[in-house]
């Protein structure tokens, strides 16, 4: 009888403790049993990541980042090996691998590398010696044999591209909730679990804050067609099915709005005085670019006498880089004056259904108006909206919007 291939990926929480990486191997062993060639992707250990990084921060306050990358992948290494020694007390087969033993290629963009391709010789010849195969997450190797990592959540990515290596009939993605929530169930606590939910609606859902899944691994889900299963490692309930939703055979009524997602990892820059003519926004964004940063929201003001003013909104962590690049350009692009704005958030509601519905903006810049809460910014796309609004202010928000479009329900 031929074997389905099951990939399966366990983050830092349901790896982290001995008693847990136990668990996973039971787990694993019973996929195997049902007839199935198993792979497992995990992430290291609990906090190891934030460890690592805290012991290079104490070295330098600007570590190499191929360096980086070294110290980071050994936190997966000891998760992996860990597992396959569980696996293999328990009387079954297991081999572990590194991301570069599983031959998975990436590009040469230091702690934020893609995947290219993925080698799967060595996983297949795993499974004909009828082991369970665990490979590393968040890890590749060059052309050149440097390892690399993915970027934060990087394991999620590394899980899908291996399901869509190895054709797999899914990949499901063990984590310390149920599935993905209406929202954050530690903001509102009659959050409900989605059942199913549209690639689309999982992107905006991941790129506005939602930290189930890597914003990264649901694109490349799509692209390659990899039905993605959220559950909990914790229990054997279903969770949340991410798939291709307008294939399936019977067409479902979509909701109007399917979530409220939050992000407080917002910056907002103000740029003053720059000369509104042709040339001189994609002049201020491209060497943003060039610095590998970001930008999420953007908003001009054109003034008197054709003087214009743009604010914009990246991540924290890219703040330093942001503001080097800004002040670079001052002088070259007649900027008068540059403010930096940390205490903000963005709010987004996500779904669908609003492709064919009216009249969800107004319900939301409403409630959010008549509750005292101002919109700084305004972002729109077909499934998402989204507001920049005062840090303070966030989870309040979040509790209105969810209770004005009836998430709870």
């Amino acid at each position: 009888m031929e074997k389905n291939i099951v990939v399966m990926k366990f983050g830092g929480t349901s790896v982290g403790s001995i008693e847990k990486i136990n668990n996973v191997a039971q787990k694993a062993i019973k996929s195997k049993k049902e007839s199935n060639n198993v792979v497992i992707t995990v992430s290291a250990m609990g906090d190891t990541t934030d460890d690592l990084i805290d012991l290079a921060s104490r070295i330098s306050k600007n570590p190499p980042r191929r360096e980086m990358d070294m110290l980071l992948s050994t936190g997966e290494q000891v998760s992996i090996a860990l597992l396959a020694i569980a696996i293999a007390e328990k009387g079954e087969k297991a081999v572990s691998l590194t991301g570069y033993q599983a031959g998975i290629l990436t590009d040469d963009i230091f702690s934020d590398a893609k995947i290219l391709t993925i080698k799967k010789d060595r996983i297949f010849s795993e499974f004909n010696k009828g082991n369970i195969v665990i490979v590393a997450g968040f890890q590749g190797i060059t052309g050149n044999n440097d390892i690399t990592t993915l970027g934060r959540g990087g394991s999620d990515t590394t899980a899908v591209a291996i399901a869509a290596a190895l054709d797999a009939k899914y990949c499901e993605i063990f984590t310390d909730v149920d599935g993905v929530f209406t929202t954050d169930p530690n903001v509102v606590s009659n959050a409900r679990k989605i059942n199913m939910l549209s690639y689309d609606e999982m992107l905006e859902l991941a790129s506005s804050g939602t930290k189930v899944l890597h914003l990264r691994a649901v694109e490349f889900a799509k692209n390659h067609g990899v039905i993605i299963h959220v559950r909990s490692s914790f229990n054997n309930n279903e969770g949340t099915w991410i798939m291709d939703t307008e294939s399936l055979n019977e067409k479902m009524e979509q909701a109007v709005v399917a979530g409220v997602s939050y992000d407080t990892n917002q910056v907002k820059v103000s740029v003053f005085g720059i000369p509104d003519k042709p040339g001189v926004a994609a002049k201020l964004f491209g060497e943003l670019a060039k610095a590998n940063i970001n930008i999420d929201m953007i908003v001009q003001n054109v003034g008197e006498k054709g003087i214009a003013a743009i604010s914009f909104t990246i991540k924290n962590e890219d703040l330093k880089v942001g503001k080097k690049v800004v002040e670079e350009l001052k002088q070259n692009l007649e900027i008068t004056n540059v403010e930096i704005d940390t205490e903000i958030a963005k709010i987004s509601i996500v779904g669908a259904g609003m492709k064919s519905h009216s009249g969800v903006a107004a319900t939301m810049f409403s409630t959010l108006g008549d509750n005292g809460i101002n919109i700084e910014m305004i972002s729109t796309s077909p499934i998402i909206i989204s507001c920049v609004i005062r840090e303070d202010k966030v989870k309040e928000a979040v509790k209105l919007l969810h209770d004005v479009f009836e998430l709870g329900k």
